[in-house]
């Protein structure tokens, strides 16, 4: 089907094909970034490729996806270097069309591309996708790194049990790929209504995915730490941010005991809750447990001659202390000891006025 329109389209349009095709090595050379491949520098962009049938359809469908960062239509995992269109249909490059994929995992997770890529395939189907038929249109995600090549594969063994027919798409590395000519790029942006295999319908189901978090999961943001030299005392920020320790019993927090929850002093996201506090005698601050072990990080620490696990906010990155084993073993026997300075205690008083109501039921927790 796709290429009955392709065919009318060189008919109608034969110099501006001629021109766009004519010497596609070129071409290349001379190209811009697209708009959505503006932060394609990023450290934080990955990629990986899919092949999932006519790539107008697929690289249509990625675009909508937040995380998605930038696109590219081509040829993967053939025999020749720079194969034109009208050399991939011909069955003997060994070429798959395929769709470059560069995204920010901290925007999007990959499990979730490679979900949301299989309601767009019939993955049992070789060589096959909607009314497109050849090895040009096989199925695929491949990978250019192994830690990616690993995910890939165990998700799509996860997929699998959900067909009773064998999977036919390719977990293999990427080989070779180059970019498709000029009016393939972008096809479905440049012709709404254009020919696509994949169901309408799944175009919008693509921009509802992913959704931005709710207001409350991004209320704590990381701070520039010219922003927290302003805003935090010169031992707060030597702790959180150096690594330092502050003395030990005459610290602000060692002897508090009232109700109340101890939030980062960086972000003011919540840490640590006062039912789990407990006189260790260290002459810190020394909690059995976080509110949850998704807020911090921990991590092996062999400064000052001596091994231990270092304990940092997730958000805010801030130094917070250690955690040893030795704490009371009814309380699960751990002790988070933890730099006064790294906190911001709120009494139970003020927690609904300062945007903390909800932990106010985890104090009647004993």
């Amino acid at each position: 089907m796709k290429n009955i329109l392709i065919l009318l389209g060189m008919i109608l349009g034969i110099g501006v094909f001629a021109t766009s095709c004519g010497d596609s090595k070129k071409m290349k050379s001379t190209e811009t970034k697209k708009e959505n491949e503006t932060v394609m520098d990023s450290k934080n962009v990955r990629e990986v490729y899919f092949a999932g049938g006519c790539f107008w359809g697929t690289e249509h469908f990625f675009q909508q996806i937040r995380g998605v960062v930038g696109t590219e239509v081509g040829y993967a995992n053939g025999n020749k270097t720079n194969p034109t269109y009208e050399e991939v249909v011909s069955h003997t490059t060994g070429f798959a069309e395929t769709v470059k994929v560069k995204y920010d995992p901290e925007q999007v997770d990959l499990k979730l591309l490679i979900d949301l890529y299989f309601k767009t395939i019939d993955p049992t189907s070789l060589n096959k996708q909607g009314n497109d038929r050849g090895d040009q249109y096989r199925t695929g995600i491949y990978s250019t790194d192994k830690s990616t090549e690993a995910i890939i594969k165990e998700e799509v063994q996860k997929l699998a049990k959900n067909y009773s027919k064998p999977l036919v798409v390719e977990t293999i590395p990427l080989k070779n790929f180059y970019k498709a000519e000029d009016y393939h790029q972008d096809y479905l942006d440049k012709n709404p209504g254009g020919y696509c295999h994949i169901e309408p319908g799944l175009f919008e189901m693509a921009k509802n995915a992913n959704p931005l978090p709710k207001k409350s999961e991004m209320k704590y943001q990381k701070q520039d730490k010219n922003v927290l030299k302003e805003k935090l005392t010169a031992e707060q920020y030597k702790v959180t941010q150096e690594n330092a320790t502050e003395m030990p019993y005459s610290n602000k927090y060692d002897k508090e005991f009232r109700e109340g929850i101890y939030v980062d002093i960086t972000t003011g996201e919540p840490l640590f809750i006062s039912t789990d506090k407990f006189e260790s005698g260290c002459g810190w601050p020394s909690f059995s447990k976080p509110i949850s072990k998704k807020l911090v990080d921990e991590k092996l620490d062999k400064s000052a001659g001596m091994t231990r696990v270092e304990v940092r906010s997730k958000t805010g990155d801030a130094h917070l202390g250690h955690v040893f084993n030795d704490g009371p073993a009814d309380k699960g026997g751990l002790r988070y000891c933890i730099n006064s300075a790294s906190l911001k205690f709120v009494p139970k008083a003020e927690m609904q006025k300062e945007g903390y109501g909800e932990y106010i039921s985890l104090l009647d927790k004993k």
